[in-house]
């Protein structure tokens, strides 16, 4: 199970875009990154394809950062948290704030 998940709030602690804050894209665990929406932005040249009907250019789009780098925003505190693990009354594993031990509702 990762701590970070898809549509969670992050910040970036560390790199060219520390501070900025993103919503999670997508989750690569092969190579323990992820894609920040709107963070570690790149061009990238492309060629036209007209059988797919895509323009050529010069698109921007986000590149993949390192999960070290990133920290889970806690809405309560205003401030950057760790994730922690911890079961319910019911037996359910959740995910918690470090700092409150209150669980993370996506």
């Amino acid at each position: 199970m990762s701590k970070i998940r898809r549509n969670d709030e992050i910040i970036v602690i560390a790199g060219k875009d520390k501070g900025k804050r993103g919503k999670v894209l997508r989750v690569l665990k092969s190579n323990n990154r992820v894609l920040v929406e709107g963070v570690n932005l790149v061009k990238r040249h492309t060629r036209a394809n007209p059988s797919m009907n895509k323009p050529g250019g010069i698109i921007t789009k986000e590149a993949p950062v390192q999960i070290s780098n990133i920290a889970i925003w806690n809405t309560e505190t205003d401030k950057p948290d760790r994730v922690g693990y911890a079961f319910d009354e019911n037996g359910n594993k959740q995910r918690i704030f470090k700092s409150s031990r209150s669980p993370i509702n996506l």
